[in-house]
């Protein structure tokens, strides 16, 4: 089975982290938390997550993919240069990377976007543009190693893409 790497901070959105989560260990998968401390996260509705390490501690080639959920977390991890760094190391290597909502922030500032096909949340349409992407309005964008939805409401498509990718491994 794969391990699993989410990168967290405060405002997190709680379903975007929640749902793949345990949807994705209900599958049988290993799932850890990474953020800039190991002290308890809060969710943008009040959920608390404490992560498993920090930034520092992360080995990405101990991980099989990358989930990145939204809310105001993405901002926060990546003015991170650890966290950057991680999110670049998955890319260079291949391995799935799969953000939701305000989660390809993290893709744009890892410098992977121009002329990648993806989603997000309308809010960074434009950024994604900007940085040479092209943005697709659907509930799930896949282009090659890299998974991207714009919210909540598209969590089983972007779910069922993540397991897809994981059984081709």
């Amino acid at each position: 089975m794969a391990k699993i790497l989410f990168l967290l901070e405060d405002e997190f959105e709680d379903l975007e982290f929640f749902y793949p989560f345990y949807r994705l260990i209900e599958e049988g998968h290993s799932a850890e938390v990474a953020s800039s401390s190991t002290s308890e996260k809060k969710g943008k509705h009040g959920y608390y997550v404490k992560p498993d390490r920090n930034y520092t501690g992360v080995d990405a080639a101990k991980y099989d993919t990358l989930v990145i959920p939204g809310g105001r977390s993405p901002e926060r991890v990546r003015v991170n240069s650890q966290a950057v760094n991680i999110v670049k190391s998955f890319l260079e290597s291949g391995k799935v990377v799969a953000a939701i909502c305000h989660g390809p922030q993290l893709l744009i500032s890892a410098g992977i976007v121009k002329g990648r096909r993806m989603t997000s949340w309308i809010g960074i349409r434009d950024d994604i543009i900007a940085a040479g992407g092209i943005y697709e309005d659907a509930e799930v964008v896949v282009d090659d190693n890299i998974i991207t939805s714009r919210m909540p409401d598209d969590l089983p498509a972007f779910c069922r893409e993540i397991l897809k990718k994981l059984r081709q491994k």
